[in-house]
């Protein structure tokens, strides 16, 4: 089947607080917030990040999570923690180094090496 490749064009966040925990992932993406319908609000960054309010997100660890990072791991860990992530632990195996951190909501992320 030709053009039948599944294209990833957003990931979406359940949450309390869909226009606080945009405004995190804005500031960490350096990326506009193109959308606030109150319940649901939109990130322009590649994937768009979508937040949506849901009276009761799924507890626990989350299956899937997003893995970033830029120039510095370090100084990119302490600007996210600024924003007002929380670091968990750090990491390292042949070749990469990263560290998983929790956004406002408690949703983990990874931000690597910038050869990772």
């Amino acid at each position: 089947m030709p053009n039948a490749a599944f294209a990833i064009r957003q990931v979406t966040f359940d949450c309390h607080h869909p226009s606080k925990l945009a405004q995190f992932w804005s500031a960490a993406t350096n990326c506009e917030i193109v959308a606030d319908y109150g319940d649901f609000v939109l990130v322009d960054s590649t994937p768009a990040l979508g937040f949506q309010r849901v009276s009761d997100p799924t507890p626990g660890k989350n299956r899937i999570h997003i893995d970033g990072g830029g120039v510095d791991r370090e100084i990119l860990v302490q600007r996210l923690k600024g924003l007002g992530a929380i670091e968990l632990s750090s990491h390292e195996a042949p070749g990469l180094v990263w560290t998983v951190m929790q956004d406002p909501e408690g949703n983990e992320f990874c931000v690597g090496s910038p050869e990772a």
